[in-house]
């Protein structure tokens, strides 16, 4: 009986779909992400003598490995089919030497995309391991495992237990740090500005508004003197139109994602994590089974900084626009665009594999956050294959007393690639949209009103995971596959804390941020930071070897590890409390933010005389309907989120049993300027008012997407179990409910965990449970815990 050939990939989706292409002939297993690793309970990496690494088959993986094994010896060809890029280079090398895989009979290929055409194409086009790319990918994990095992020790011993550093974790937890140490420091200033309002002066031919600007440049107005003496001159004096000017302006489509661009759009828009943006990419990536179709890679690999295109899609795209646009929503030349400097342009842009398949045609086979990331994806890459959208412009300046007013407008003259897709803003900006009435330069206007308003500066904004990892690329920091596991990791140590959309260091995260700047200079340096990934750059390229990037940072690191530990010497480095605005219900005392193994929690500082505690809540836009207090997020015991007066339960005779499955918005009713409601769930959903004795009163059934609670999850019982939860401590939660929350976190971590070691590239801390054991046993694994460092996973 002939011999099958062996393709080995790295996940079994990708395995399913592969293996529908390719046929009989080939049997394709999937290796679930790496073989073998540095080991967890030791450095693993000789530092004396050149760097070698100590690598072990993965635990856990023995009935995987042993599968592998049988089927590569029963192979005529073994193909490595893992991601590519750098980590899937090197779990192909660790799978050749583990599986003791021959020359002869071992190959690589990758694919760009998963299609029949590109996955027959490379297993016809296989080539040999690039020993370039395991280097690199080998340096950034040895550098990662010395940072990680030398330097956090140092922070369990003067800081606290548990706690870990790394090159790309530091630096990012420092951006996010300084901005934080920026707004505090900020210093309002105070700005005026001024709006006039202008009428024709033949009747009821038109009206606008339009801005101060200054007099022969612009004028920035610092105090309401200078106002004064503006409004004083204008006051008598004529207005006429000084200049008029009208042209077409043209807008050229954004390029296509690369993985960061991505992430920013997908939680812009999305409102999704980029570790939840990169989870579904993948399945997108590797394969979803359409009616008509079979299983097909609905893009290609999401992991790349290139904006290269092939031709092939160039023409497809092209083609496809003509048919459904017509031939002027064309260019006049297809559209390539240039790939920044840096980058490692090993991929294409993240496109659709088969632009004919639109996300409405495929909707009923996607699940609803794949859809619409399917959508945003093919809808970018369309559009950055479409003419120019063409606005026509006016510009208006008013003048009067030698003081000049300006106000302009744009409309859409041909839409071009907005009839597609339009690119989202980080910061909503409010922008005059009012029509502009037919002007002709010299005419005499009417000034009918001036409005005056006192404004001050505003501190730069918090980042948000969009603007994070945008300020990281930049700077240079990371590389694609980086990003999102970064970011999830120092919100996991809890050195930054999410609220609402924006991101802000704990106090924990500033102590540990002052300390690397201190005394590790290097480590939590940008420029370093930076450097360090070009050096990787050159080792992928063959440029430099792989060991000497490694002593070259080994040298000082030691140094600067010796040189700190001295001067800790006998130091433990407290870490202030997190003051909360929240009062305690029995002591009055202002209570701060803990953590604990259920997370963080509102305690009084009292403790032990006081051992009030609560759940750290949420406050939300908006006020109680009935009292006008705040309202704030809350969890029932079920776990379904509700929103409440922060007076639910109260007994000092303040009491409101407001509360709603609704979610509160920003925005008051225009009618009766009550706080307004929307559905919860993903998307755009309408805000609406609930004030019955309101004209613009929106009745329940015609609020949609309501879903129907469980019986004892009704709006009174939510009511009163947040009453008499917010009444209790901590300490009084039932042992049940508390092994039962215990046993899902942990659960929880270990899937995520999983899930996170292909995308990280670094390992979490090795902790040890003790979980029922003897008193003894559990001392000699406190002990075992202590002696275990603990690196980042990127």
């Amino acid at each position: 009986m002939a011999k099958t050939n062996l393709v080995i990939v790295e996940s079994p989706a990708k395995a399913k779909t592969i293996g529908k292409y390719l046929g009989p002939d080939y049997k394709v297993l999937a290796s679930m992400g790496h073989v073998r690793d540095l080991p967890k309970s030791k450095m693993g990496v000789d530092l004396e003598h050149g760097f070698q690494p100590d690598y072990q088959p993965i635990k856990g993986k023995e009935e995987t490995i042993a599968e592998l094994k049988d089927a590569a010896d029963a192979s005529q060809k073994v193909y490595l089919a893992t991601d590519p890029d750098r980590e899937g280079e090197a779990i192909s090398w660790h799978l050749k030497e583990l599986l003791d895989l021959p020359d002869a009979k071992t190959s690589r290929v990758t694919f760009n995309e998963i299609t029949k055409k590109v996955v027959t194409e490379s297993i016809a086009a296989p080539r040999e391991i690039d020993q370039n790319l395991v280097d690199a990918q080998q340096a950034r994990r040895i550098l990662d495992r010395i940072v990680g095992y030398e330097l956090s020790p140092l922070l369990w011993k003067k800081i606290r237990r548990g706690l870990s550093a790394g090159r790309v974790q530091s630096v990012a937890t420092r951006l996010v740090a300084e901005r934080e140490a920026e707004i505090r420091a900020f210093v309002p200033e105070e700005y005026w500005t001024l709006e006039a309002s202008f009428d024709r002066i033949a009747p009821n031919l038109g009206s606008f508004k339009a801005q101060f600007w200054g007099r022969e440049k612009k004028m920035e107005l610092k105090s309401k003197e200078q106002v004064d003496e503006v409004l004083e001159r204008i006051r008598n004096a004529p207005f006429a139109v000084s200049n008029i000017k009208r042209q077409d302006k043209s807008r050229a489509p954004a390029p296509p994602f690369i993985t960061s661009s991505l992430q920013q759009e997908a939680s812009r828009k999305l409102n999704m994590s980029p570790r939840r943006t990169m989870s579904i990419a993948q399945q997108l990536y590797e394969g979803v089974d359409i009616e008509g179709e079979g299983t097909v890679g609905l893009i290609t690999y999401m992991r790349t900084d290139s904006l290269r295109i092939s031709e092939e899609a160039i023409a497809s795209a092209s083609s496809f626009v003509a048919a459904r646009y017509g031939q002027q929503y064309l260019p006049a030349t297809p559209r390539r665009f240039k790939t920044k400097a840096g980058a490692q342009d090993a991929h294409e842009a993240i496109r659709p594999s088969n632009v004919e398949l639109t996300p409405e045609s495929i909707k009923k086979d996607l699940t609803a956050e794949q859809f619409r990331l399917y959508k945003l994806i093919w809808s970018r890459f369309l559009a950055s294959q479409m003419a120019s959208a063409v606005y026509d412009s006016v510009g208006i300046e008013v003048e009067s007393a030698g003081y000049i007013f300006k106000t302009s407008r744009s409309e859409v003259k041909f839409p071009g690639f907005l009839a597609v897709y339009e690119e989202g803003k980080d910061e909503e900006t409010n922008e005059i949209s009012t029509p502009l009435p037919n002007l002709k330069e010299g005419e005499e206007l009417k000034c009918a009103a001036t409005k005056p308003d006192q404004k001050f500066t505003q501190p730069p904004t918090r980042y948000t995971e969009a603007t994070l990892i945008r300020a990281l690329e930049e700077k240079g920091i990371g590389r694609p596959s980086t990003y999102a596991p970064t970011i999830s990791t120092i919100m996991a140590r809890e050195y930054v804390v999410k609220d609402g959309k924006y991101l802000h260091t704990t106090p924990l995260g500033e102590v540990v941020t002052d300390l690397m700047k201190d005394k590790f200079h290097d480590v939590a340096d940008y420029d370093f930071t930076a450097s360090m990934e070009n050096r990787l750059d050159k080792v992928e390229s063959g440029e430099e070897y792989w060991k000497d990037v490694l002593n070259d940072f080994y040298g000082g690191f030691k140094k600067e590890l010796a040189k700190a530990e001295e001067d800790l010497e006998g130091v433990r480095i407290k870490v202030p409390d997190e003051v909360s605005e929240e009062i305690c219900d029995v002591c009055g005392k202002q209570m701060v933010v803990k953590s604990g193994r259920f997370g963080r929690f509102l305690a009084c500082p009292g403790f032990p005389e006081c051992t009030f505690t609560k759940p750290l809540v949420i406050e939300m836009p908006g006020k109680c309907p009935k009292c006008g207090s705040r309202l704030l997020k809350k969890t029932s015991r079920n776990g379904y989120t509700y929103y409440g007066c922060e007076r639910n339960g109260d007994k000092l005779g303040r009491a409101c049993d407001f509360m709603t499955w609704d979610v509160p918005v920003k925005d008051c009713c225009p009618e009766c300027g009550w706080t307004m409601f929307k559905k919860s769930g993903r998307g755009f959903k309408k805000p609406f008012c609930i004030n019955e004795a309101c004209s613009a009163f929106v009745p329940e059934e015609k609020r949609g997407g309501y879903r129907k609670k469980k019986t004892e999850e009704t709006a009174e019982g939510a009511a009163a179990e947040t009453g008499a939860e917010e009444k209790t401590t901590a300490k009084k939660t039932t042992k049940k409910t508390a092994e039962k929350t215990a046993e899902k976190k942990t659960a929880a971590k270990k899937t995520t965990a999983k899930k996170a070691a292909k995308e990280e590239g670094e390992e979490k801390p090795a902790k040890k449970t003790a979980a029922k054991k003897t008193t003894a046993a559990k001392k000699t694994t406190k002990k075992a815990a202590a002696e275990t460092p603990t690196e980042e996973k990127e």
